[in-house]
């Protein structure tokens, strides 16, 4: 009997279990704060920062980040209509308007000609999102946003490990942001990262992460602003610290994975895969394949054919501008038709270290299934 397939899942060895074991049994007190400090200066290391902050989550770093550039009411920032929420979510925190602009058709990630065409004497920030580990236009998006005076943000929570010409995802911007939920390539659990190479703003962000207590405030329980609770715990940090010494292992691994579904799949000309332009290194953290419209394959199909087979998919995201509480207050479809089209005929591939060829053969399986099924039946 063939064993389910789960599109993610972690890699935890011993080293992960002897750290966090030693975070549990002696991270406290006047220890609490150890493996928290070694991760954000390790995490500096292999991103090439200056300043980081270890978070609870992605989604808590980027709200504070946008709140120290004083983002607020009547501000506007653009970012991509396909996302996740969580990358939108700390906008509406901080009361600004998010204004969705549509994809690129290769890359699927942010179009930078769009996000030109939306800047209005409103707009303080652009959120440029890696989708699943594919790189946005770096360049023209910093172009634009030195153009206009602009905060260029990194959503880099899916992107760890890509690469752009020798820069890491996430250190290419005013701030850059990772997550490391359990399904990342690597993993604290929950957790997430704030990376900077600007003192001041580093500064802002620290005190905001800390209650607002600013660093060096002698005064005992004294705030000197109203901030946040965004910090992650000594024991998370600890596992941080384990995955981290493994990483080029970890990203590796996904790499050899999706390189795997490359050979298997590139063949059909009706798939289209995360790209890798030259000078990029993809960190595959989410293989996806795109059908060409011409297939007449759909989400749904492509869904159910995998339920049949005891795989987990993961559906492409929905465009923001679609979602209930956006609908009313953006043009959706009409203006973002390339966001609306794709979702529709796109399928995220389980993808995990330790994924064995027998497993990615059968992922493949029922892809090249489908496309035969459906080139007999249209003779």
């Amino acid at each position: 009997m063939k064993t389910k397939i789960a599109y993610t899942k972690p890699s935890i060895t011993q080293l992960e279990i002897d750290y966090v074991l030693d975070a549990v049994t002696h991270g406290w007190g006047e220890q609490c704060y150890k493996y928290i400090e070694r991760f954000e200066a390790e995490f500096c290391r292999y991103l090439g920062t200056e300043f980081a902050i270890a978070t609870s989550s992605c989604t808590g770093a980027l709200h504070m980040g946008l709140a120290a550039l004083g983002i607020g009411s009547g501000d506007e920032v653009i970012l991509a209509d396909t996302n996740w929420i969580a990358s939108v979510a700390p906008v509406t925190y901080l009361g600004a308007t998010p204004v969705f602009v549509d994809i690129l058709p290769d890359s699927w990630c942010i179009n930078p000609q769009a996000v030109e065409q939306a800047v209005t004497a409103k707009t303080k920030a652009i959120i440029a999102v890696h989708l699943y580990g594919n790189l946005c236009d770096m360049p023209a998006l910093k172009a634009i946003a030195d153009k206009h005076g602009i905060a260029l943000v990194e959503d880099a929570a899916e992107a760890l490990g890509s690469e752009y010409h020798g820069e890491k995802a996430g250190s290419m911007a005013t701030f850059g942001v990772f997550s490391f939920h359990g399904t990342k390539t690597m993993t604290t659990g929950e957790g997430g990262i704030f990376v900077t190479r600007d003192a001041d703003l580093y500064e802002k962000v620290l005190t905001l992460s800390n209650h607002g207590r600013m660093r060096g405030q002698t005064k005992q329980f004294w705030p000197d602003e109203l901030g946040f609770k965004y910090k992650m715990s000594n024991v998370q940090a600890a596992l941080g610290c384990a995955q981290l010494e493994r990483i080029e292992e970890l990203v590796s691994a996904k790499r050899d994975v999706f390189a795997r579904y490359c050979h298997l799949l590139t063949q059909f000309s009706d798939i289209q895969l995360n790209p890798e332009p030259a000078g990029v290194i993809n960190s595959a953290w989410m293989p996806t394949a795109v059908f060409s419209k011409d297939t007449g394959i759909g989400q749904q199909q492509l869904l159910d054919a995998f339920r049949e087979q005891d795989i987990d998919a993961r559906v492409f995201f929905w465009p923001l501008s679609s979602l209930n509480m956006f609908a009313v207050s953006h043009k959706g479809k009409q203006h973002t038709p390339i966001s609306y089209d794709i979702c529709t005929r796109a399928i995220n591939l389980p993808s995990y270290v330790g994924m064995t060829d027998e497993e990615i053969q059968r992922v493949s399986d029922v892809v090249v299934n489908l496309l035969q099924c459906r080139r007999v039946s249209r003779g």
